[in-house]
């Protein structure tokens, strides 16, 4: 069955998967009012699971350690309950294939390789090389949904995740390149990178020692 995920879990959750966000963004993450995950967030940060930081004119929460435990064991609980972790496992799985071309493909939005430098940083004044690595990732993004198809068939809070790839995507063809790899906005990487840290929390796996 399909199960909704509680309030509580999903905003340290969202701590997780975003690595480091205010209250604003941690509440949208999960459609969440603020007020509620203003709550959520000094109740854990009460229990030494999040902690409040600074630096330079933001800030944000983040996980300690007890907090990724404390994550993991109610992720693990949410799991079992449901018994989705065999479907869960075979994403994952699936998941690993289209990482590695993921990576391939940021790496060549990154550089584009010459004679002289295999390292060169690409200028992306070539737009066959460009149109080239946009649509590997099209590609990857129609892989992407009947994963996400079957996560959110488990769990309800998987979903949306090939719904923002193709947005941002599609801003990285009409011309906003930095939406391929950038960081501090909704890029197909940033996305990308959330799933897989969803993923490896969920089954609790270590992604140093993930295969």
């Amino acid at each position: 069955m399909t199960r909704d995920s509680a309030s509580d879990l999903l905003v340290l959750h969202a701590v997780r998967v975003t690595g480091y966000a205010d209250t604003p963004v941690l509440a949208r993450r999960y459609g969440l009012g603020v007020a509620e995950t203003e709550k959520a967030l000094h109740d854990a940060e009460a229990r030494g699971w999040v902690a409040y930081s600074t630096f330079a004119d933001t800030g944000g929460w983040s996980l300690t350690e007890a907090g990724k435990a404390e994550n993991e064991r109610q992720l693990a609980a949410e799991l079992a309950h449901v018994g989705g972790a065999d479907e869960v496992r075979d994403v994952h799985r699936v998941f690993l294939g289209l990482n590695a071309l993921l990576l391939q493909a940021c790496t060549d939005w990154q550089l584009r390789p010459t004679a002289d430098d295999r390292l060169a940083v690409n200028d992306h004044s070539d737009p066959t090389w460009d149109d080239g690595v946009l649509s590997e990732l099209a590609s990857i993004g129609r892989a992407l949904t009947p994963l996400v198809d079957r996560l959110g068939n488990v769990l309800t809070r998987f979903r949306g995740y090939d719904r923002r790839f193709g947005t941002a995507l599609a801003r990285a063809r009409a011309g906003e390149g930095s939406w391929v790899d950038r960081t501090d906005v909704d890029s197909c990487h940033r996305v990308w990178f959330e799933l897989h840290e969803d993923l490896i929390a969920t089954l609790g796996i270590d992604r140093r020692t993930e295969p």
